[in-house]
């Protein structure tokens, strides 16, 4: 796939970063209502058409203001990786680029905004069989028997950094045993320039607004959403916080108060983790969301360059 950028008008992807809850969504479509462009999600949550609340997709209002992509794209049935978002956003940001000089792009899974703006590693077919087998290992064992695995198959060298993420090592595991090479992604030259704007807050704000969120989801019928999903449990799509841990609890594991609390500390831990990821970011600009004229201005001399 190729983006041809105008001669001497370089085309520009404006990519708001951040853990979740942070408030990227406001502050992306503020950008986006700045310049007139539009919105790609690079939140790999959100492509799922079946499930609303547990991922936090932007309000009807939200989506109202701002044209976006990738919000409910694909369904929970559906194989869908960080290589097939690359192909399809490429895709996309082409037909964006012949009415638009800037596009913003807005998520917080790390890989996928990587696999657009650097390019991933040629991987082999995703294997439904050995991934039902391995959702089994993770269920059954934990984490651990998945870290295991892998260990037994690749150097130390190539094991992921994120070793604490079971769908990033259910995935190499399958590169690994599919006769892949598990590797770190490489960086391709994209035909457009990029401008890394992470919007973070001090660990107790973030971790409040985690908390007050997770309790705006009950109320908003969370419950009701993961007992509709109740059949598809162990599709790949339903093995992500907010929904594991309800059907713990429908299942009588444990119980529904517990389970909304652990969906908050799981929810903070992937917040951390997100954190950890982006702080590789040498070139990011780093914003509160209340920034947003200091925001504003660092894409006004990004745009003008």
């Amino acid at each position: 796939m190729t983006i041809e950028p105008q001669k001497n008008l370089p085309k520009k992807l404006i990519c708001i970063l951040g853990p979740t809850a942070v408030g990227k969504t406001a502050v992306a479509i503020e950008v986006a209502k700045h310049l007139n462009t539009e919105i790609l999600s690079a939140d790999s949550r959100q492509f799922y058409q079946e499930l609303y609340i547990g991922t936090a997709k932007p309000s009807a209002e939200e989506l109202a203001a701002v044209p976006h992509h990738f919000i409910g794209h694909i369904s929970i049935h559906q194989s869908y990786s960080a290589g097939d978002f690359e192909r399809d956003a490429l895709k996309l940001l082409e037909e964006l680029y012949k009415k638009h000089d800037v596009v913003v792009a807005v998520g917080g899974s790390g890989l996928y905004v990587k696999a657009l703006l650097e390019g991933l590693d040629k991987m082999p077919e995703a294997n439904e069989a050995l991934r039902d087998e391995l959702n089994a290992l993770y269920k059954t064992h934990g984490i651990a028997a998945l870290q295991k695995r892998l260990a037994a198959i690749v150097p130390a060298s190539a094991l992921p950094q994120d070793l604490q993420n079971p769908q990033r090592l259910m995935r190499a595991i399958e590169i690994a045993e599919g006769g892949g090479v598990v590797k770190d992604v490489y960086k391709v030259k994209r035909p457009f320039q990029t401008l890394e704007i992470i919007i973070n807050s001090p660990r107790d704000i973030l971790y409040k607004r985690i908390n007050n969120r997770v309790d705006n989801m009950i109320q908003a019928g969370l419950l009701n959403e993961a007992k509709q999903m109740l059949a598809y449990k162990d599709l790949y799509a339903l093995q992500t916080v907010g929904y594991t841990e309800l059907f713990e609890a429908f299942e009588g594991h444990t119980s529904t108060e517990k389970a909304i609390e652990l969906i908050k500390q799981h929810t903070r831990n992937y917040a951390k983790r997100q954190i950890t990821w982006f702080k590789r970011e040498q070139q990011a600009h780093w914003f509160e969301p209340e920034q947003l004229k200091e925001i504003l201005a660092c894409v006004e001399s990004f745009t003008k360059q």
